[in-house]
């Protein structure tokens, strides 16, 4: 049986029934859901805390940890999604590749692959490989009850990119390079990393996450016409491989504006907006039975109350219109944001869209 119902029959969970599982299903909701991505972390004091002289890869290893750090959002701001608490790396660190995320600057892979050779270092990810989150799954659903929990993956380009530029990159050179340069290379790099990322999936949903999220950080670099031919097969493959669940399949990427329309094609139920593209202009680029995913600009938060819920009312009244909204940020929280914003836009977004 999977978290959002059951293809087979089964009574579905505690979870059915949330406002967010409502929305993504586009279905009527009792009011607007609301989560943030990147709630599990900077922002918080207590988050910061508790991850005090503990490394990134390490924290997202620890089940009670990261248990402890999924579950402050919710109860400090009332949001009606949980994220799992992870990193896009944490299932190329499972298989041995040689990588570390630094403060600072991000994932770092200290032999990037860029040849074929390089491809046999990516073998296939069994559940035995992360089994610290199949037991943290199980430990906060127990702790969620009714509230859904959102599994994390990082898509295989965006993957793809930290792989072969070995880090974080302004221009993603290499990336390029190679996928303009050895087509098939590059889609056999994707497809591995698809599997990967789909077996990666398939373990939280098993464990019982209610939907999950494909982020595809770096993907906004992409031309449409590269998108779709060299990007899309991978995306839809992963998308494909936990359909039979029946859990929400959302997609995000950043300055993916032009890209829209082709982020749903790849199999999303949710698409993610980015705050570029109003949600009325959005849904118009996605086409229909589609729910949507935004999209409020970060940086908003750091304004007077007053200006925020100014930006959150265009926000909601651009999704007027849609069959499915899950109110979210354009982008992940800012490390400085103030907790208390968070808290006081749940509560507004709630309040005014109370059916």
């Amino acid at each position: 049986m999977s978290a959002n119902g059951s293809p087979t029959g089964k009574q579905p969970t505690a979870t059915y029934e949330s406002a967010f599982l409502k929305a993504c299903r586009r279905e009527p909701v009792p009011h607007t859901p609301v989560w943030f991505m990147r709630q599990a972390g900077r922002s918080l004091p207590e988050y910061r805390k508790v991850r005090e002289g503990i490394p990134m890869l390490e924290s997202c290893m620890r089940p009670e940890l990261v248990t402890e750090i999924t579950l402050q959002p919710v109860r400090r701001h009332g949001v009606d999604a949980a994220i799992y608490f992870s990193d896009i790396v944490v299932p190329l660190k499972a298989i041995g590749v040689d990588l570390d995320i630094k403060p600072g600057v991000g994932p770092v892979v200290e032999r990037p692959i860029r040849t074929r050779a390089d491809l046999d270092r990516l073998r296939d990810l069994t559940p035995e490989d992360v089994s610290y989150v199949t037991e943290a799954i199980g430990l906060l659903t127990r702790e969620l009850g009714g509230t859904p929990l959102i599994g994390f993956a990082g898509a295989p380009f965006t993957l793809a990119s930290y792989l072969v530029e070995g880090g974080p990159s302004r221009n993603h050179e290499h990336t390029k390079a190679l996928m303009y340069g050895d087509p098939q290379l590059w889609a056999d790099l994707l497809d591995r990393l698809a599997d990967i990322t789909a077996a990666f999936l398939k373990v939280q949903i098993e464990a019982g996450a209610s939907a999950v999220q494909l982020f595809d950080s770096w993907v906004g670099a992409l031309a449409p016409a590269d998108y779709r031919r060299s990007i899309l097969p991978a995306s839809a493959k992963v998308f494909a491989a936990v359909a039979e669940y029946g859990v929400p399949r959302i997609h995000f990427g950043v300055g993916t504006g032009e890209l829209l329309g082709l982020l749903g094609e790849a199999g999303a139920d949710v698409v993610g907006v980015d705050w570029r593209v109003p949600l009325d202009e959005a849904a118009r680029r996605v086409g229909p039975g589609k729910a949507l995913q935004g999209n409020i600009d970060p940086a908003v938060l750091f304004a007077p109350q007053e200006a925020v819920e100014a930006k959150a009312r265009e926000v909601l009244d651009a999704a007027a219109g849609l069959e499915g909204h899950v109110f979210n940020l354009g982008h992940g929280v800012l490390p400085t944001t103030e907790p208390d914003a968070l808290t006081r836009l749940v509560e507004y977004v709630h309040t005014r869209t109370a059916r």
